[in-house]
């Protein structure tokens, strides 16, 4: 690896009327004319997209053969999941809902630990536009206590087959291995893993069985608490390189890339300028070739910017940095405050089919 990264960036609101001066970011409703290119040593240049071939030929064969790699990816559309009968299009963000069925869970004092109230919970969250609804059993806050893996199963499963058969398009947050079978047993058809199938011995083998897709996270430690170290001399290039590499080892493992969504594992061990910095740069991401899941509501980080906010009071925040990723390129956003987040999602929406339809 030869530590050059890209960033697109100078995103541009109707492209057609600059034909040649921008390209489609990885098949979603965003065009950029710029590039940074990020070296190893951190130097930093913008290079325009038209100027891009002339450019990438000027490198040295290792850097150009990388670079080459990379733009292709940022370039390429990224395939539509399949969920059970449901297809996820990835060419327009995507609102993803969160039920945790936790009686500690952080960020709504464990009201849908109930089965019923977490059913109609879901139920309002796909009225109201949510594509997908990712449930989990473990609360994975910082101090929080490991779940055994039964108790796990007993807190998702029945919720699980209750929004199977409604035609519920479900992913199962766990990082083990029991967990996922069970739950895609019981209708699940998406893994969403902090851990990125490090925790638990046998997740990798049994993701690859269940041939579901499955969202990788970075955090810096996947053991019981993943919040511990996270000491980075750069954080937005070392998450980079850690997702790219974990990609590279799944997919050799046998789990089509095209069935790996990346996270950055926004509040993971990570400072509030890291966390910061991660978003402010989030379109590098699109440089793995895969889509990108962020997550952001109601995190710490929204209370240290606005008072210490509590977590029931964050909503204004979580919906702006929802539309920050958005409009970097992120393909899926996972959220508490799904109906919020999807009017947001409609209305900027809203904006870019107008741009780019305006005529020239």
């Amino acid at each position: 690896m030869t530590g050059l990264y890209l960033r697109p960036t100078g995103f541009v609101e109707s492209p057609q009327r600059h034909d040649g001066a921008s390209a489609r970011l990885a098949g979603t409703m965003l065009w950029f004319s710029q590039i940074e290119v990020i070296s190893a040593d951190q130097d930093r240049q913008l290079v325009a997209v038209r100027d891009w071939e002339a450019f990438s030929e000027a490198l040295r064969p290792d850097e150009g053969t990388r670079a080459e790699r990379i733009f292709a990816r940022l370039t390429s559309r990224r395939t539509d999941l399949q969920m059970g009968q449901r297809t996820i299009r990835l060419d327009q963000p995507q609102v993803m809902g969160i039920i945790n069925m936790t009686p500690d869970s952080f960020s709504d004092g464990g009201k849908n630990a109930d089965v019923d109230v977490a059913a109609e919970s879901a139920f309002a969250m796909t009225s109201a536009g949510a594509a997908i609804i990712d449930v989990g059993g473990e609360s994975t806050r910082p101090g929080a206590p490991l779940v055994w893996e039964g108790d796990e199963i007993a807190r998702v499963e029945p919720l699980v087959a209750r929004l199977s058969a409604s035609g519920t398009a479900i992913s199962i947050d766990s990082r083990k291995a029991a967990v996922m079978q069970s739950a895609v047993a019981a209708g699940a058809s998406m893994i969403n893993d902090i851990s990125a199938l490090l925790f638990d011995d046998r997740a990798l083998e049994v993701a690859k069985a269940l041939d579901v897709p499955v969202v990788l996270m970075h955090a810096p430690s996947q053991g019981s608490d993943p919040h511990k170290g996270g000491d980075y001399r750069d954080v937005v290039t070392a998450v980079f390189d850690w997702l790219e590499t974990r990609v590279d080892v799944v997919e050799a493992a046998g789990i089509a890339r095209d069935k790996i969504l990346i996270d950055p594992g926004i509040g993971f061990g990570k400072s509030l300028a890291d966390n910061l910095a991660i978003i402010n740069n989030l379109s590098i991401y699109h440089g793995i070739g895969c889509p990108i899941l962020f997550g952001a509501s109601r995190k710490r980080l929204i209370g240290a910017l606005s008072n210490e906010a509590e977590a029931d009071h964050r909503l204004g925040g979580s919906i702006y940095l929802a539309m920050k990723a958005v409009e970097q390129g992120a393909h899926i956003i996972r959220v508490h405050d799904a109906a919020e987040t999807v009017q947001a999602v409609q209305v900027w929406r809203g904006l870019r089919d107008a741009a780019l339809t305006a005529r020239v």
